[in-house]
């Protein structure tokens, strides 16, 4: 385009980045409920929003009319759809996004070697009194109490989101449940005896990771069969700091049962065997939950299990054993009670419904609006997008086109 139009494309650069913010915008408004679950292009396009807005007004950056700091978000844009690209095979978002990349590295004649953004960091106010009280640092700042997530994993596994999903998992091995800055969890998975099909869990681990003088690393494991009362180290507690433990174990049934406090991060955790198998919940504030770069995109608690890995829930007559029994410990028929019936059916053992029961025992104690706690779904597990979501995007891959060719 040359000088002249480098000079000149201020209030176009201006106009184009309009554009792109709103298509942006528009994505995640239209695709929230639906793609987020399977695809991590939502995540991409809110981290390619958050770069370009620190690098300021786009195009004609420099003498040569590049803008480095565009370049390097376009590039850090690039990678994280290449991360998740197995993920979005035939996501209209996804692909949208990657041909809009395209052009505009072509636009902006950035090379597609290069630096990239910095991911995003949790902001870190300096410490004070409270500093290593989540909930008392959060009001102090925000004015306000934090708001709370939760996950549960348990049974067969069935998973219930951050993002309030639930699913049945067909996954075996070492899986992360949780990776971010602040917390690891990952769940080993295991064939139920007899089976190949369904698989429970059989081990978790738990790593705290170091956070200024708050807490040092500090790492819990549970296996079938030993629920214990202590890290790994022989401690029940971590973090002092002026009489106060960041860190704290106790459990109600000894062997059996664990509830872990993090305060630094106002996080709770409880480890439970019930039956032949462990289950976990989890509460914890949602900016903990997000802090996590592009590269922590596997997690069962944030995104759910792979696509390829998800049970369809068994069909149940509703006047067969399984049925009755289930409603009777599950009035509501919730997400709980679908977890009962599944695992009734696939184990043919009534008690195995315990899990569900304990489940359901943690969500009560971990959310406080008692509306949330009895998630209601449709059991199918379909997360494939409507048509409303179809034509949002095509529309707005017309407008994006629009976009770039116009500003050539």
């Amino acid at each position: 385009m040359g000088m002249a139009a480098s000079a000149g494309g201020g209030n176009h650069s201006h106009t184009t980045w309009k554009h792109i913010v709103i298509i942006v915008s528009t994505v995640l408004l239209f695709s929230a409920p639906s793609v987020c679950a399977q695809c991590r292009i939502l995540r991409c396009n809110s981290d390619f929003v958050a770069a370009t807005l620190e690098s300021g007004v786009i195009g004609g950056g420099n003498k040569e009319g590049v803008n480095t700091g565009y370049c390097s978000a376009l590039r850090s844009y690039a990678h994280c759809t290449q991360r998740t690209a197995r993920a979005c095979r035939g996501d209209l978002a996804y692909h949208s996004a990657v041909q809009g990349i395209e052009d505009l590295l072509i636009q902006y004649r950035c090379p597609k070697a290069g630096p990239t953004a910095q991911p995003r960091l949790l902001t870190k106010a300096p410490l004070s009194g409270d500093g290593c009280f989540y909930e008392k640092g959060f009001l102090q700042r925000e004015g306000r109490a934090p708001e709370y997530l939760h996950c549960g994993v348990f049974g067969d596994p069935h998973i219930r989101t951050f993002n309030e999903e639930f699913q049945t998992c067909a996954v075996q091995g070492a899986w992360p449940l949780i990776d971010n800055q602040y917390l690891y969890i990952q769940a080993t998975s295991s064939p139920t005896r007899g089976s190949s099909y369904t698989t429970i869990l059989t081990e978790v681990t738990v790593i705290f990771q170091n956070w200024r003088e708050c807490a040092e690393q500090q790492v819990y494991q549970a296996k079938l069969g030993n629920v214990p009362l202590a890290f790994v180290d022989g401690s029940v507690t971590g973090g002092d700091r002026r009489g106060h433990q960041s860190l704290r174990i106790h459990s109600h049934d000894p062997g059996r049962h664990a509830e872990i406090w993090a305060t630094h991060i106002g996080t709770m955790i409880i480890v439970r065997q019930v039956g032949q198998s462990l289950s976990l919940s989890v509460r914890s504030p949602r900016a903990i939950v997000e802090s996590y770069t592009p590269e922590q995109d596997l997690q069962l608690c944030v995104w759910g299990c792979p696509v390829s890995q998800r049970l369809e829930m068994l069909p149940a007559h509703p006047f067969g054993p399984a049925y009755t029994h289930c409603s009777s410990l599950f009035p509501m028929k919730d997400v709980y009670f679908q977890a009962c019936l599944f695992d009734v059916q696939v184990t043919g053992d009534v008690n195995s419904s315990a899990s569900a029961v304990a489940a359901l025992e943690d969500a009560h104690a971990m959310i406080s609006d008692p509306k949330r706690v009895h998630l209601v779904t449709d059991g199918t597990g379909n997360d494939s997008p409507s048509l409303l979501v179809v034509l949002g995007f095509s529309v707005l891959t017309e407008t994006l086109r629009r976009s770039v060719l116009g500003s050539a």
